[in-house]
């Protein structure tokens, strides 16, 4: 276990070696605009994924799978309809997956550029990443590291356009969507 510093990060107790995310201590969600009112949110139940921290961070990777048919946003009206072909279109695109091309040290912060594969379309998705730890000994007898990560896409870039205009104006859905990762992850090794 050591201290890995760069000019401007610091990140206390980096371990390396290769990791398996913890789905029961995980949350993968989104959250969009809705009626223009508020921010309807929902996560995924099933994903996996697994990434490498290397000696030096930035040559590190990660990949990572989500069930789009696990989506729950409390209603299961509304998740019925994401799964349809007005959305996610499961039958024909049954999971959508995240791939890092590079990892860098942005001021203050890390920076997980990547990319994501959503409904047959993959394009370039950075992560902001705040890494949390590393606990070599958890109560659980194993190794773990804690970050959440955060970033934004905009849904017509993926081909998902459904929408209703309402009537005083405007749109039923917003285009954004914003994604939080709280990610756990136990390392393979130890």
């Amino acid at each position: 276990m050591t201290t890995f510093a760069t000019p401007n990060q610091t990140i206390p107790g980096y371990l390396t070696g290769t990791w398996d995310l913890d789905p029961s201590h995980s949350d993968v969600a989104f959250s969009v605009r809705h009626l223009m009112l508020s921010k309807v949110r929902g996560r995924f139940g099933s994903f996996s994924g697994s990434f490498v921290t290397a000696e030096d961070p930035v040559d590190s990777h990660v990949e990572a799978v989500v069930d789009l048919s696990s989506i729950d946003t409390n209603s299961a009206d509304r998740d019925a309809h994401l799964r349809s072909a007005d959305f996610f279109d499961v039958e024909q695109h049954p999971t959508m997956s995240y791939r890092s091309t590079g990892i860098r040290a942005n001021g203050n912060e890390w920076v997980v550029d990547g990319e994501l594969t959503l409904h047959g379309i993959t394009l370039p998705v950075p992560l902001q990443l705040e890494v949390h730890g590393f606990l070599p000994d958890s109560p659980f007898g194993d190794t773990r590291v804690g970050f959440t990560a955060t970033g934004e896409i905009n849904r017509d870039d993926f081909g998902i356009t459904f929408n209703q205009v309402l009537e005083g104006g405007g749109l039923g859905l917003g285009n954004k969507v914003q994604i939080t990762l709280e990610i756990q992850a136990v390392r393979r090794d130890g």
